[in-house]
This record gives structure tokens, C-alpha cells and sequence, in this order.
């Protein structure tokens, strides 16, 4: 297999020691090493969602996960208030829909984050308290957008919504607070900061959330959260549990507490920070707005007359690296680069310098070593890295 060098908003690099871990032999997933298993994950997990609450895994992918949050807390005809700023954003809201919830979604510019204020005042002149549920996304893929979720959270206040979270991308890459901020459900899954290979979704969920989900009226059977609550009190899954997966969630677990949450934020905040210095040096335009950028992953837009596309070809051909592309109204506009899983910063830089090639190969008007440079910059500290 030619080798090449992934720096996706996900899947993500996984490192051989979780890798490996998927290779440990088959255990009785209704028997005491699983359920010590999944008390270790339960304990790992809690400090990255910031509650002290439930937090249950699921056998899906985040959307399954985010299906699972709208089935269990909602009922056909209720109405969400919902935050998009990008596709992830409205595939939540698609799912909503999905499953008979009416859906009004505050208008966001792409790039841009929520308007605390404008999610104020919506909240405000509900004063029927109609909206049942406002549904919101920390870390958005697309666009390279990151939510201010504790501001967010402020502009909330006290109305009595029920609060959703998409944190698939960003959980664990960036701080949250669930219990001090108020949030109800909050989703992430196995395959993006915390580098491990995709197959589980973690949903961590209130007391607010749980008295939301017994009065809830929509259907559902393999994601009711009611049942992976009831049978993860027995140290188990209500269904079979991809158990391979499982063991590389616990291995990289240990790996990312041993690196320590405010290093693991830090480097993520750093790459970020080191990507965008290079992209605006090689004339590239980042799409997030300044008060907005993620820190797992960077959109922008190529250099006049370079096509996205066939920069995209060109690294992934040419030079073994792996960046993605645009989605819906933003195809062959933007490419976006990842930092999150298995990337050092010697990876880092490398790809940076496949770039340079990549446009000296499209005809761009680059000089060679540029970006490499601002990059090395940051990385060294020389320059502050921004959020």
C-alpha cells in the first residue's frame, strides 16, 4: 500500500499502540473484563465532556449518535430552534425533521460563528416558550468554524429548551464544559481528536437531558438511550459493541491523559494556528472568520487561478497527502486540512512543503519554502498561536 500522510477533519492517523490494540482477543461482552472495560472509558471520558453525568457508548458513527440525542429527546411536532453554521450543522436539523420535529434555523453566514445575540433575542421573543430544543454545533468541518459555546451558552440563559450539542469534532481538541454551562445531550465519536478508528459514538446526557428522554414520543429501538443506560449500570452495552474498537478508545484514552487535556488542547490550537500562517503566506484566504476558527480543522480558499480540485488531486497523486475538498455549495471552493490524531509536527511541516509542490506543479506563482517557514514559526513558538 503506497503510504500517505491523512490530514483530515476525519477519519484521522491512529497510532500504532491503539492500532495494535484492536488485535487483542474477543472477551464476553456481558462479562466482568468488558465491564471493567467500559467503567474505564466511562472514567476517561467524563473529564472531556466536562460532567459528572451519564456517558454512554454506542456501536455508530457521531451520527448515529446525534439520530440517537433527537429520537430519545423529542417528540413529532415539537419545535427546535436550530444554530447551522455549516452541512454538520444541517444534517442535525435534517434529522430532527426526520423524525416529525418542526425546525426554524437561525440564519449564520457560512464562516461565520452563531450570533450570541441574535440566539438571544430569538429566545427572547419566545415567550410562549414554544421552542422545545435548540440544537447547536461546537466544531463545524465544513466551513472550519468553532463555536464560542460557553457565550452561547450565556445567551441561553435560563430558557427552559432543551440544549443538543454536535461536539463530534471538537470534543476533547478544545474545552467543554457540560455540567457548568448547562448543556443537556452532547454527541462525540471515536474517529476524530480522540485518534482512534471510527465505530463508536459517546452521548453524555443531563438530568435535564434524562427527564427530557421519558417523556419523549418518538420511536426507536437500537439507539434508546433508556436501554444503553439500563444495561451500562450492568457494566454493558445494550447491543454487541464493536469490542475491538473499544480497546483502541481505551488505549488512546490513556495516551491523551498522559499527554494531559490542556496539552492536548494546546497542540491542537498550535497546528491550527501554524496551518493558517502557511495557507496566508501561499496566498491562500481562510475561510473561518477571525473570531471563529476551529482548531481541528482549516478551510480555505486556493490562491487565484489554482483549482481546488486539482490541488487536491495533484498532493493526494503526486506527493501522498490527503486533504479534503469542499461540501454542498462550497465543492471546489475550499480545501480544508486537519490536525487531529497521529501528527507530529514534522508531518505538519512536510505536508505544508507537498503544497508548495503541488502549486509550483499547478503553475501558482510560489516561492518555495515560504509557507514551510511561517508554519516553523508558530510551531517554535516565535509566533503566538491563535484559537
Amino acid at each position: 500500500m503506497k503510504k500517505t500522510l491523512l490530514l483530515l477533519p476525519g477519519p484521522v492517523p491512529v497510532a500504532q499502540p491503539v492500532l495494535e490494540a484492536m488485535a487483542w482477543p474477543m472477551i464476553n461482552h456481558r462479562g466482568p473484563e468488558f465491564a471493567e472495560l467500559l467503567a474505564r472509558l466511562e472514567r476517561g471520558m467524563r473529564p472531556i465532556f466536562g460532567t459528572e453525568g451519564d456517558v454512554l457508548f454506542l456501536g455508530s458513527s457521531g451520527t448515529g449518535g446525534l439520530e440517537a440525542a433527537v429520537a430519545n429527546a423529542f417528540s413529532p411536532g415539537d419545535l427546535l430552534l436550530s444554530c447551522p453554521v455549516g452541512a454538520f450543522g444541517k444534517r442535525l436539523a435534517d434529522i430532527a425533521r426526520t423524525f416529525g420535529c418542526t425546525v426554524e434555523e437561525l440564519d449564520t453566514p457560512l464562516g461565520a460563528g452563531v450570533d450570541a445575540d441574535a440566539l438571544r433575542e430569538r429566545l427572547k421573543r419566545d415567550t410562549a416558550r414554544e421552542i422545545r430544543g435548540i440544537l447547536l454545533t461546537q466544531n463545524e468541518t465544513s466551513t472550519g468554524v468553532q463555536n464560542d459555546m460557553e457565550t452561547l451558552a450565556r445567551a441561553i440563559g435560563d430558557h427552559p429548551a432543551l440544549r443538543v450539542v454536535d461536539a463530534v469534532s471538537g470534543l476533547g481538541a478544545t474545552r467543554f464544559e457540560m455540567d457548568a454551562w448547562g448543556y443537556d445531550i452532547v454527541v462525540s465519536a471515536s474517529q476524530k481528536a480522540l485518534a482512534v478508528p471510527p465505530g463508536i459514538a459517546m452521548v453524555a446526557v443531563s438530568d435535564r437531558g434524562w427527564d427530557a428522554i421519558e417523556h419523549a414520543k418518538a420511536h426507536r429501538y437500537y439507539f434508546d438511550l433508556r436501554k444503553a443506560r439500563e444495561f451500562a449500570r450492568k457494566g454493558q452495552t445494550a447491543w454487541t459493541p464493536p469490542i475491538s474498537v473499544f480497546y483502541a478508545l481505551a488505549v488512546s484514552l490513556e495516551r491523551y491523559h498522559a499527554e494531559g487535556i490542556d496539552a492536548n488542547f494546546a497542540r491542537h490550537a498550535r497546528y491550527a494556528s501554524a496551518i493558517r500562517s502557511a495557507f496566508e503566506t501561499l496566498g491562500f484566504s481562510i475561510f473561518s472568520r477571525s473570531d471563529a476558527h476551529s482548531v481541528t480543522v482549516v478551510a480555505a480558499v486556493p490562491p487565484h487561478g489554482v483549482d481546488a480540485s486539482a490541488l487536491l488531486k495533484t498532493l493526494r497523486e503526486s506527493y501522498g497527502v490527503v486533504l479534503s475538498g469542499g461540501q454542498g455549495e462550497l465543492t471546489g471552493k475550499i480545501v480544508r486540512m486537519g490536525t487531529m490524531g497521529d501528527v507530529s509536527e514534522s508531518d505538519l511541516l512536510g505536508a505544508i512543503g507537498a503544497i508548495e509542490l503541488a502549486l509550483a506543479d499547478l503553475g501558482a506563482a510560489v516561492s518555495l519554502g515560504m509557507g514551510v517557514a511561517a508554519a516553523s514559526q508558530v510551531l517554535l513558538g516565535r509566533v503566538a498561536a491563535g484559537v
